[in-house]
């Protein structure tokens, strides 16, 4: 299920950044000791009253008459954010006033048939306020009064924001289909691996980076499992993205692929190994929920050895800490080689996530690990463990009831949730564990 796309948009120095930051509470993908692990800050989950949605900040929009390809090049990427968004937050500066700049952005805004809530930043002044007056002239409605550095009104504009949310539905697909992303860096291989698995030249194959814009839904059967592969566009490294508006929405457009997906293939070019992009997109994937196989091509290419696969695979593994429950799998697209074997783990992994465990087993197997290792303590009181049960599945949700939730630790959960997989698998899927207190 893809989340509703919220789109930052506005002149420079309005608090775009600010506000996103406030939105977002700075967030990063992963929670870990290992550096490097961050989502790139062009993007961020955001959660506002029990709705989850993706928030885009697009930078500062820009309008010149002294150079018209730039002017071309910005409208552009403004037009390509707004068909990217469900809903668009239009930041104007309440200090500074009313702009040029502000009205051309406006222009463009008015003729969009998509919501449009039209934000006043950098307001002190909540009530009566005369600056506001101007900005109804830019006819996009009733001016939103925020300050983005104080967080004041931010909740009202949120209110707003969720008010347009549609009940997004799943795809009009049956129930049994299994939506597979494949997600990497530019020229990995992602097309041609599609092309091998579909059998046919679905997706346009090039060697030149970014060939795919947009993501592309292609369905397929096999042995009686019905599929939709998603192949997607490139994610590059910010620096670069900035290079081609185009490129920095098609980052966008992969990540709506992996959130209606099942699971992702995440494809790694081998003879350049892991990279910090490779990183960032593992941690979105990870932190989305989502089944994971990671997929190293140009496996062809490589000098190896008897103990090359063992090394390559430990050191992906190392690469990426946090997603050691993730399947490798190592292919040429060229040659074919094990492709075939990647249908197979899409479908054991489609099982591992779907697993559900009783509640009596579960707590038996808690109960063990706990004699094993006993909970941690501080102050003299000691985490308990009174009773644990499995909430969802896709990902495997487990929700853990205790005396003091805080005195479970971040390392405690960590073991936790590896006992978990080494009794009952979940190979290939992120687990959740939910910490609850219940009063003894």
């Amino acid at each position: 299920m893809a989340k509703p796309i919220v789109a930052i948009l506005g002149r420079p120095n309005v608090g775009k950044s600010t506000l996103f930051n406030r939105l977002t509470g700075g967030r990063t993908a992963i929670v870990e000791d290992t550096p490097g692990i961050t989502r790139d800050r062009l993007y961020r989950e955001a959660e506002w009253t029990g709705r989850k949605f993706t928030l885009i900040d697009t930078g500062g929009l820009e309008f010149t008459d002294n150079d018209d390809s730039i002017n071309a090049q910005v409208r552009k990427q403004a037009q390509i954010a707004i068909n990217e968004a469900d809903v668009m937050l239009f930041i104007v500066d309440g200090k500074t006033g009313l702009t040029a700049q502000d009205e051309i952005i406006a222009d463009i805004l008015r003729k969009v048939k998509k919501p449009v809530i039209l934000v006043v930043n950098k307001v002190e002044q909540f009530k009566n306020n005369v600056d506001l007056y101007e900005f109804y002239s830019l006819g996009l409605g009733d001016p939103v009064p925020v300050s983005a550095v104080h967080g004041m009104n931010t909740g009202d504009m949120l209110d707003m924001v969720v008010s347009y949310f549609k009940e997004i539905e799943e795809e009009d697909c049956e129930p049994d289909i299994i939506k597979i992303a494949v997600v990497g860096r530019p020229n990995v291989g992602k097309s041609s691996l599609v092309n091998v698995l579909l059998g046919q030249e679905r997706v346009i194959v090039s060697d030149i980076s970014g060939t795919t814009r947009d993501a592309i839904d292609t369905p397929f059967e096999r042995e009686g499992q019905k599929y939709v592969l998603i192949d997607t566009a490139g994610m590059r490294k910010r620096g670069k993205v900035g290079e081609k508006n185009t490129e920095k929405y098609s980052v966008i457009r992969a990540l709506k692929a992996i959130d209606r997906s099942d699971i992702v293939l995440m494809i790694i070019d081998a003879t350049e190994g892991i990279l910090e992009q490779d990183k960032r997109i593992a941690g979105y994937i990870h932190e989305a929920g989502k089944g994971v196989i990671i997929v190293t091509n140009k496996w062809d290419l490589v000098e190896k050895d008897e103990k090359t696969m063992n090394k390559y695979d430990e050191d992906v593994r190392n690469q990426l800490g946090f997603m050691r429950y993730a399947p490798t799998l190592f292919v040429s697209a060229l040659t074919k080689q094990r492709v075939v074997k990647i249908v197979e783990l899409v479908n054991f992994v489609a099982e591992q996530q779907t697993t559900r465990v009783s509640t009596s087993i579960l707590n038996e197997i808690i109960s063990e690990a706990v004699q094993l290792t006993p909970p941690p303590s501080d102050k003299g009181k000691r985490l308990k463990i009174l009773y644990c049960t499995q909430a969802g599945i896709k990902p495997p949700n487990f929700i853990f009831f205790v005396n003091e939730p805080e005195l479970m630790h971040f390392s405690y959960v960590r073991y936790i949730e590896n006992k978990i997989r080494g009794n009952f698998g979940f190979e290939g899927c992120p687990i959740r564990i939910t910490v609850r207190k219940r009063e003894m």
